[in-house]
């Protein structure tokens, strides 16, 4: 059976991922631009993240989501006391008192139902419906729930986890040559799962997730004809046990779904259920540790702030992260796709 799970394409994908995945990052500039005339403040008032928050009534979370942004493209820069100024680029052409200003060219933009909740989603935190569904849940998370949800949304992330889980596999051979099981936490699809045991024919995995998404995970482990090797735990991986007998856990784009207390809360239960020496494969879109690129991360960021609880994060911030939930980072790896993979160790 031919699942590509074990073999790349000829060409490389990561194009095309990048259209869908800095899709909302227009409508976030738009908002600043058009709504908040945010470059025109900024040019008499050089703030820290803190400070631009105070002034527009901005949540942490996605103010720091545009910063990054704006950082990436140019339009801002962080000097050595902290505070975020405007760029000359931002000066000429994004400050109202400029000949060469094209905010303007922004407002007939002002409209789009994205740029309306952005707006919202800046003043509250809290993340918007998924684009397109209609719910009475409030967010991705909720909407999840939702069996005519789940199903179309776990099949199109599975899609792209066959090149990108094949582009893991191969760099993550070092730490998983010995192993015999691995814990696939929140694992979707199983499409990562899958794809690490397809290379590695003495791996066993175990997908914990959560219904409905892992009756569709079951039934695309068996597609792709690794029910022997590959199983699902039905759980929550906030509440429920976690298996302790794998000593891998990957969390392969988890982590960028939630805010920083909630990774903090996975990490930590992923140290309670793995031994000391045990492997963590973190599998994410990753800024570099300044937060100054790379631009397509930055623009990926946009979509996560808008529909989920979190943003992409620095090496730096998730190193940090795993050094104080009781792991040791040991390596950052470029996988494929504009991601890449941090190898953690548990730790005493």
């Amino acid at each position: 059976m031919k699942t590509g799970l074990d073999i790349l394409p000829q060409t490389d994908p990561t194009n095309i991922l990048r259209y869908r995945d800095g899709i909302y990052a227009v409508d976030l500039l738009t908002a600043a631009i058009a709504e908040f005339d945010f470059f025109t403040w900024l040019q008499g008032n050089p703030s820290t993240l803190e400070e631009v928050c105070a002034h527009f009534g901005w949540a942490e979370r996605p103010a720091d989501v545009l910063l990054t942004l704006m950082r990436c493209n140019g339009f801002v820069e962080e000097r050595a006391d902290g505070n975020t100024v405007a760029t000359q680029s931002a000066l000429e052409h994004l400050c109202s008192d400029s000949p060469w200003n094209l905010s303007g060219y922004y407002e007939s933009l002002k409209d789009r139902p994205v740029v309306k909740d952005f707006v919202r989603v800046l003043a509250s935190g809290k993340p918007a419906h998924w684009s397109g569904h209609e719910s009475a849940e409030d967010d991705w998370h909720g909407a999840m729930l939702q069996e005519d949800f789940a199903i179309p949304f776990t099949e199109a992330m599975d899609c792209r986890g066959v090149y990108l889980g094949k582009k893991l596999a191969d760099k993550v051979s070092p730490w998983l040559s010995d192993t015999e099981r691995l814990l696939d936490v929140g694992g979707g699809s199983g499409v990562y799962a899958c794809a690490l045991a397809a290379n590695f024919p003495h791996l066993n995995a175990t997908v914990l997730e959560q219904a409905p998404v892992d009756g569709i995970a079951r039934r695309k482990i068996e597609e792709r004809g690794l029910s022997a090797r590959v199983n699902v735990t039905t759980g929550d991986m906030f509440a429920d046990s976690w298996p302790s007998d794998c000593p891998v856990h990957l969390f392969s784009n988890v982590m960028h779904d939630w805010d920083v207390p909630v990774v903090l809360n996975l990490l930590r239960r992923s140290r309670e259920s793995i031994e000391n020496g045990g492997i963590i494969l973190i599998h994410e879109t990753f800024l570099n540790d300044e937060k100054s690129g790379p631009l397509p991360v930055a623009e990926y960021s946009c979509i996560l702030a808008h529909s989920t609880q979190g943003r992409c994060y620095s090496v730096k911030e998730m190193g940090e992260f795993m050094q104080g939930s009781g792991f040791q980072m040991v390596k950052h790896l470029k996988t494929g796709g504009d991601r890449s993979v941090i190898v953690g160790k548990a730790v005493n």
